[in-house]
């Protein structure tokens, strides 16, 4: 009996595949790349918005800015990397590992745009990492797909024609209804769109990818009409992505768009692979908790980047002390408290 525990164990635990191993390394160069392209962004954003209309605002004199186009190109690196890392690893193990670019755009959050750190926010970066590392090791084998035509066929099952159908009826209702009224006092309706949208995107890019992967392989997957359906959808997915994405950088802090937006994107891009993919399927009911687990790890330490973001050193704990901190800061852009509404206080 003591003999056979060690044989089983090692037989219900196989460790990683040589995709996921493949996406898993993409996807963390992935982080470092877009972690670091929120800063760069966001000095692009601010000294252009000294210049001219902010992005905010619904001007675009960041286009002629050229510390936006370095960020723009550091981001458009990683989501190369990201790209790939989707065609060889399940969308369930490729996206929590955005926690850790929340990690390297708080660290430089906090040496460049002096956006202070708390203690707490370290502990937050630490669980991120642990809620990561559990996802990736229990993360399914990725699902064995040998023509596009069979993510076209996952695409269309009624399932997920249902979730797509609420996702684009509840983003043309923030776009037309809320968006007007509420965008410059409300982060969640810019972080929502981006959110909504993504979880489709990220569906057609891993569809892109399975195509570009068969095709590079030797099965030509460019003469099926799904590959280009898919690369429509992408497209048009990415760029509605960025442009609310920057309205909503060029509106409120870098610390509390990063980890929203992580969160909800991440939690509707999950979704929408469990939905499509049917990632789940391949696992036991241990793995998909401790991968719900290893998730709720990853969320908590958002939510403690995001409300210890304030407190500095820990020695700014009262709230007037708070605001006479973020008065002192490069530009003066306090937490959760939109540009706009800080140009009318200040005047």
């Amino acid at each position: 009996m003591a003999t056979e525990a060690p044989h089983s164990w090692r037989d219900s635990y196989k460790g990683m595949s040589s995709d996921n191993i493949k996406g898993l390394v993409l996807a963390l160069s992935s982080s470092f790349f877009i972690g670091a392209s929120f800063i760069v962004k966001k000095k692009g954003l601010k000294k252009a918005g000294t210049s001219g209309v902010r992005a905010g605002i619904g001007g675009y004199s960041y286009l002629l800015e050229p510390l936006w186009w370095v960020g723009m190109i550091t981001m458009i690196v990683g989501e190369i990397a990201n790209f790939a890392a989707y065609a060889f690893a399940p969308a369930i193990l490729v996206t929590p590992l955005g926690a850790l670019s929340i990690i390297i755009s708080a660290v430089l959050a906090h040496i460049i745009l002096n956006e202070k750190l708390h203690i707490f926010g370290v502990l937050g970066c630490a669980l991120c990492v642990v809620g990561s590392t559990t996802i990736v090791l229990h993360a399914p084998p990725e699902r064995a797909i040998e023509s596009v035509r069979e993510v076209w066929d996952l695409a269309t099952e009624p399932g997920f024609l249902f979730y797509a159908a609420l996702v684009l009826t509840a983003v043309f209702i923030l776009i037309f209804h809320y968006i007007p009224q509420y965008g410059q006092t409300h982060i969640m309706v810019y972080i929502g769109v981006c959110s909504l949208v993504g979880s489709l995107s990220v569906m057609s890019v891993k569809a892109l990818g399975i195509a570009l992967k068969l095709t590079f392989s030797g099965m030509n997957q460019l003469v099926y009409p799904q590959t280009w359906v898919f690369t429509f959808v992408v497209i048009t997915c990415v760029i509605t992505q960025m442009n609310y994405l920057n309205k909503a950088l060029d509106t409120f802090n870098t610390a509390v768009v990063s980890p929203i937006y992580y969160v909800m994107f991440t939690s509707l891009t999950i979704l929408a692979s469990v939905i499509m993919f049917k990632d789940w399927d391949r696992q036991n009911p241990t793995q998909i908790v401790t991968q719900m687990c290893g998730f709720v790890t990853i969320l908590s330490g958002t939510f403690l980047l995001h409300k210890t973001k304030d407190m500095g050193d820990g020695l700014c704990t009262s709230p007037s002390m708070r605001s006479a901190k973020h008065t002192d800061e490069e530009d003066g852009f306090g937490e959760g408290i939109p540009l706009k509404r800080q140009d009318l206080l200040r005047s």
